[in-house]
């Protein structure tokens, strides 16, 4: 796989080499959290198989709220 593909939200993952490249845009505000604390930037929505791999990738980036 040489194309990144997304990966559940505000995640794009490409392999190159035997390696997982993961961009993630760092000014994303998405949600706000179930608790009302902090706010998504990104999130796989639980454990996701990376395409092409037998690894799983579970990923939570988010910001505190004031």
């Amino acid at each position: 796989m040489q194309q990144k593909e997304t990966i559940g939200e505000n995640i794009q993952i490409e392999i190159k080499d035997g390696k997982a490249i993961l961009t993630i845009d760092l000014e994303h505000r998405g949600n706000v959290s179930a608790s009302g604390k902090s706010v998504i930037v990104a999130t796989t929505r639980g454990n996701v198989p990376i395409p092409g791999s037998t690894v799983v990738l579970g990923l939570n980036a988010y910001v505190k709220m004031r």
